[in-house]
């Protein structure tokens, strides 16, 4: 949520800022419905006011022995009349929340400007994308040769976009989300969180999901106020919900390795083949609470994490900075991790490091105790893949694919693997 002080005072500000997204912020029905909060909070303070001074008046003219009926009617009058200009203010100030909530984020100075995707600026690249002596195949056909990925059995089971995985892609899967866990809490400070899979509503509103992207979850049926996930991104940046931090907790850096939930309802037609966009798919989530004056470096660490595990994977990747038109709807600042896929002979998106500022801590409610003020003020949440493992099991299979089929295991997954090496073709 942006700030509300901010959109009182200096709303064409917030209009120019937005409009580099390419939306509009109506000023002026802005304008017309703080005026109407204005109204009736000088409304609510004038009668309460009065009221107060009546009741007083009340007490003084029975210490005085005088007739009180007067008094205390006009008392009950007040009482009506402030129950009722208060209902008008609650009701403006729901109105005045919820079209906030349809508000996106401020964009950070930094954020290049574009209408989309082709606009992203790259910032460095990391690797060189194999030479291959052979035609390499995609994941779904080394898959199979592996008796690994079985779409048909999905499809049978639950639809289009799932996968079953089994054997040794199965295992790689599992060795991949190992390894992701066991590196960001052994050597970059995280704290790993086991937390819900099913959320309610207000958690869903509180991280920027709802009430705008309610077409892309999965809500439980004879439970509305239950969503599966999208991402831990949700059930982790929730656990400072309604809390105000110490000063001395901060940063708090946490992960989560959870299944994630998407209905893809924008994406018809689009990698419709193999793993790519799934409606159920794994993610290792990182997420950092910090003070706002270090969210920055916050966002610079978090996406050097990130690419941590594709260096140690051995997969060339580049970074890419997401233009004003690409940009997520609660992010300041976003960077996309890319990784390369020899098949389709480019990059893919395999991780998304934001910067949310304050956006989303308003909307929850999470603070800390600045100790320069003694005072509780929004953090800075920010949060990223670190990676999406069904993704990064594509890119593996398809950059250590060997002409016989077999897929050799990069070396920092041998230990979960009980020291294999290759993953062998089965034959038929």
């Amino acid at each position: 949520m942006i700030d509300p002080k901010l959109l009182r005072s200096d709303p064409e500000g917030v209009a120019r800022n937005l409009a580099r997204r390419g939306f509009t912020l109506d000023v002026e029905a802005l304008r017309a419905l703080e005026e109407k909060r204005k109204h009736w909070q000088v409304e609510t303070d004038r009668l309460r006011a009065e009221r107060n001074a009546n009741a007083k008046a009340v007490g003084m003219a029975k210490g005085k022995g005088e007739d009180v009926a007067p008094l205390i009617a006009r008392g009950e009058q007040l009482t009506k009349e402030l129950e009722q200009a208060d209902a008008a203010l609650n009701a403006v100030q729901r109105e005045l929340e919820e079209w906030q909530l349809t508000l996106p984020n401020l964009l950070h100075e930094s954020v290049p400007d574009g209408r989309d995707e082709s606009a992203n600026v790259e910032v460095r690249r990391w690797g060189e994308p194999r030479k291959f002596d052979f035609e390499p195949k995609d994941h779904v056909e080394i898959g199979e040769r592996l008796a690994g990925l079985d779409f048909e059995a999905a499809a049978r089971i639950s639809g289009a976009r799932f996968a079953v995985m089994r054997n040794g892609v199965a295992r790689l899967h599992r060795a991949l989300a190992q390894f992701m866990l066991d590196l960001h809490t052994r050597e970059h400070g995280y704290t790993e969180v086991y937390t819900p899979y099913l959320v309610q509503r207000h958690a869903l509103v509180g991280t920027g999901q709802l009430p705008k992207f309610e077409q892309d979850l999965f809500a439980v049926k004879g439970e509305q106020d239950f969503f599966l996930i999208p991402t831990a991104e949700v059930s982790l940046t929730n656990l400072v919900r309604e809390q105000i931090v110490p000063a001395e907790a901060l940063p708090m850096r946490l992960t989560a390795h959870t299944p994630c939930f998407r209905s893809e309802a924008g994406s018809h037609g689009k990698d419709t083949r193999g793993m790519i966009r799934q409606h159920q798919f794994d993610k290792v989530e990182l997420v950092h609470i910090v003070r706002p004056q270090d969210s920055y470096q916050a966002l610079e660490e978090l996406t050097s994490h990130a690419e941590e595990v594709l260096k140690r994977l051995g997969l060339p990747y580049r970074v890419v900075a997401l233009c004003s038109g690409d940009i997520g709807f609660g992010s300041s600042k976003t960077y996309d991790l890319e990784v390369w896929l020899p098949a389709q002979q480019r990059y893919r998106e395999i991780s998304s490091c934001s910067n949310c500022e304050a956006f989303q801590a308003r909307r929850m409610q999470a603070r800390w105790r600045n100790p320069e003020t003694g005072k509780p003020e929004p953090v800075h949440t920010l949060n990223g893949s670190g990676v999406a493992v069904g993704r990064a099991l594509v890119a593996v299979l398809e950059n250590y694919q060997n002409a016989d089929g077999s897929v050799t295991v990069p070396e920092v997954l041998r230990p979960y693997m009980g020291g294999l090496e290759r993953i062998e073709p089965v034959k038929k």
